[in-house]
């Protein structure tokens, strides 16, 4: 097990000065009088609370980097060489471009991707707000789900309020939905989620009457973090009116003390903070209904990487509520803006939770009691992790919803759109080598343009990207199917992957590689 240093990471841009560390403290394990750095501790003492975030803010997605005794690729995927589920058993028929990606989700009015994988909430922080257009359109033509994280209308700079104090007018939002429905063609759909601040402002009554959103997710939290939604605010004036607006904000922006060091210049930011949501069961059963009143077709819940006290309340709430999709998001996590140390060392890792959270769903079937469509989230960027996750968490996981590997195709996009124009000194080597321009760099440029004729030229490259990313997706996905003989994902199941080790075995009760078809093999044998 690789251990992690803890006080010098490449994502605060620190490190240690020694060869040799401490593995617990992380300090140097000679720390010398009048060394000039650059570890977490040097950087803490003249930056202070600036070192709890990976830096610099704004601009990076960041992701935990610590290395479980227990994760995903501690299982492996089944090949078989006979038999086929969803297709006749025919070389000329059961193909791997035949195999069937689609999924869907939802307890009457279901929702259908055209690849079982969605986005992680992209809410109020800077890298959703400048890439939006990118991953709305991205998602869109690729067929799969949006998810609009929290307190988009709450920072939004030109928000109204009514006399009553909610939302009359929030045009960040308006355009986030529009961008979306923009290319929208029946695949997925737009969830935009709600903590304690989006329901006081009563987000859920403008997205539904005023613009027509379907899906309204309720969030308890992440895996990246145990705390509430948080931004950086470079503002002094911006800062107050997020204050004012009722966010926690820190340090203080009304203090004199912290407003002279912001003008001075120690002080380069503030923080927005969300409060701290709290459960109840009675509490969630009424909010589920209250927003389904409101018109939504749809409710969801998002839920972090809590113990297994709390993943049993999601469940078996959300089987009372009949709530349309639950997911799961375990740790570490990845995200442009959360303290660092916690997304590392709080919450119980992916594999752990998923593997509760079929114990539970299983229990809760065994029972004869309806069981919510599952989604699992936390690290996962590839088909073979798409593949696990839907056979650990198999017949209840639908989808996986992934964070940062669906945004870096979107800001890459983007990226190329300002090399292309000769921006930031033009083409980077690693692209250039492809060709000039967008034609010859995009392989899947002529695809979409056979689709949609001249307004392929409209399509923001990042968008381009994202479509990319997704289709890789897909057409690992299809092999590995095709290998495992599955020909469509209901068929995928927790028979078609084994354990590597056997703690594996014990924490997800996925069979040890040698004893998984032992016994189908030991009468092969002895027949």
């Amino acid at each position: 097990m690789n251990l992690q240093k803890p006080n010098a990471n490449e994502a605060l841009q620190t490190r240690n000065r020694s060869r040799d560390v401490a593995p617990q403290s992380g300090i140097c394990s000679r720390c010398v009088d009048g060394c000039k750095g650059n570890c977490d501790m040097f950087n803490a003492t003249f930056r202070g609370r600036e070192l709890l975030y990976p830096q610099p803010f704004g601009s990076i997605t960041a992701g935990a980097d610590k290395d479980y005794p227990v994760d995903y690729s501690h299982l492996n995927i089944m090949g078989y060489a006979f038999g086929a589920k969803g297709v006749e058993a025919d070389p000329d028929k059961a193909t791997f471009p035949a195999v069937n990606t689609e999924t869907s989700f939802g307890a009457d009015e279901k929702v259908k991707m055209k690849v079982p994988i969605f986005t992680g909430a992209l809410g109020s922080t800077d890298i959703a707000q400048k890439n939006w257009e990118h991953f709305a359109i991205g998602a869109a033509i690729s067929g799969i789900t949006l998810v609009c994280g929290e307190n988009v209308c709450g920072i939004d700079p030109d928000l109204e309020f009514n006399s009553h104090g909610k939302v009359k007018n929030s045009p960040e939002m308006d355009r986030r939905i529009k961008e979306y429905r923009r290319y929208h063609e029946g695949y997925g759909d737009i969830l935009v989620q709600m903590n304690v601040e989006d329901t006081r402002n009563g987000v859920a009554e403008y997205v539904i009457d005023k613009l027509g959103v379907e899906t309204i997710e309720l969030k308890w939290g992440q895996g990246a973090k145990c705390i509430g939604g948080e931004i950086k605010v470079n503002s002094l004036e911006r800062a107050i009116l997020l204050k004012k607006r009722g966010y926690i904000v820190t340090p203080d922006p009304e203090s004199p003390a912290f407003q002279a060091a912001f003008k001075a210049g120690p002080l380069k930011q503030f923080e927005r903070h969300s409060r701290l949501g709290f459960i109840d069961q009675e509490g969630f059963m009424k909010e589920v209904e209250r927003v389904r009143k409101l018109g939504a077709k749809r409710v969801t819940l998002k839920t972090g990487a809590y113990p297994m006290r709390e993943l049993a309340m999601a469940i078996r709430w959300s089987s009372d509520a009949k709530i349309d999709l639950l997911t799961i998001d375990g740790a570490p996590g990845g995200t442009g803006m959360s303290p660092w140390r916690m997304m590392n060392e709080w919450g119980i890792p992916s594999i752990y939770l998923h593997s509760m959270a079929y114990e539970l769903c299983d229990r809760l079937a065994k029972r004869g009691l309806w069981v919510p469509d599952i989604a699992f989230a936390g690290g996962f960027s590839a088909e073979d992790h798409v593949f696990k996750a839907l056979a650990l968490g198999a017949p209840y996981c639908k989808a996986v919803c992934m964070g940062r590997a669906l945004m870096i195709p979107g800001m890459v996009g983007k990226n190329m759109e300002k090399w292309l124009r000769g921006e930031q000194g033009g083409l980077p080597s690693t692209v250039s080598k492809y060709g000039s321009t967008k034609e010859e760099i995009f392989m899947n440029y002529e695809v979409l343009k056979e689709k949609y004729g001249a307004e392929a030229d409209n399509l923001p490259l990042g968008a381009v990207g994202l479509y990319s990313a997704v289709d890789k997706i897909k057409v690992g996905l299809q092999q590995l199917m095709a290998g495992s003989r599955n020909w469509e994902v209901q068929y995928i199941s927790r028979k078609d992957i084994f354990s590597l080790t056997e703690e594996c075995a014990k924490i997800t009760g996925i069979p040890y590689v040698m004893d998984a078809y032992r016994e189908e093999a030991l009468g092969i044998i002895d027949a």
